[in-house]
């Protein structure tokens, strides 16, 4: 007889696992945009391009990023490299995403993110379990790459079999093809999977990829005034969901309901 299947858990890492204060990720986002403005504004100018202020070449930014936010909650893929493409383009400017990426990287490393209160504890409770996991993340702003030792120095690394940044696939969530890129590592089904997160693409990702249930965590629902504008709509707690967690310490004993361990050897 063959081993008995292992449960999975995959899990958001923006205001799940991780987050800035409302405050830094305001700073944190304007900072995107700033350096997308000096980007441009230092780009050559194509023959016959009008010569834009640096604050309206901002703006074709923040249109772009708008753009691709849509995108992402319809599931789709448009990567910061993309966008700021697309945005030299509107504004008659010779692309330089290179410039782009070294000025997110710079920020990236400069920014001192949180570790979510109980993150920790909860990966390590879920391991102990025998859940195998896997992080899932919308990466619009920022490339997943610059994210990974951000994941190292926080130590989230050494619990999760598989980390899925949106940027590095086609598809974001809530498309159910990024939960199961999830979960292909893990060599795990979505029945036998549950999804944690903070947001309606979360709970409806799952849904849609066929998962035993999504957990919606309520604890870091303090966002910045630029995050809170762009990624969460009215709407944001659709579909509702009987799920909901305050603190991750909560969570273990949710999904060992919603989803018993596998029995040890």
């Amino acid at each position: 007889m063959g081993s008995p299947p292992v449960p999975a858990v995959t899990l958001d890492l923006w205001h799940t696992l991780m987050y800035l204060e409302p405050g830094a990720e305001e700073e944190y986002m304007e900072g995107q945009a700033k350096i997308a403005r000096e980007v441009l504004a230092r780009s050559e100018r194509l023959p016959g391009a009008p010569d834009l202020s640096e604050e309206a070449l901002g703006q074709i930014y923040e249109k772009v990023l708008a753009d691709a936010v849509s995108a992402a909650n319809e599931g789709r893929t448009v990567t910061p490299v993309a966008q700021i493409v697309e945005a030299a383009r509107l504004a008659g400017r010779v692309p330089d995403p290179e410039a782009f990426l070294r000025g997110l990287e710079l920020e990236i490393r400069s920014t001192k993110f949180q570790r979510a209160p109980g993150a920790l504890d909860l990966l390590k409770a879920l391991t102990s379990d025998g859940y195998r996991l896997a992080l899932i993340s919308n990466t619009v702003g920022e490339p997943g790459a610059f994210l990974r030792p951000v994941l190292r120095e926080m130590g989230f690394d050494g619990y999760v079999g598989a980390v899925v940044f949106s940027d590095e696939h086609p598809w974001t969530k809530p498309s159910p093809e990024i939960f199961r890129a999830a979960l292909e590592p893990l060599g795990e089904v979505p029945v036998r999977a549950v999804h944690v997160g903070d947001g309606w693409s979360d709970v409806e990702g799952a849904r849609r990829a066929r998962f035993r249930a999504a957990i919606l965590y309520t604890g870091l629902h303090e966002y910045g005034a630029r995050y809170k504008s762009l990624f969460l709509p009215d709407d944001w707690d659709r579909p509702p969901t009987p799920y909901r967690a305050a603190r991750l310490e909560e969570v273990p004993e949710m999904v060992r309901t919603l989803l018993p361990p596998a029995p040890s050897k």
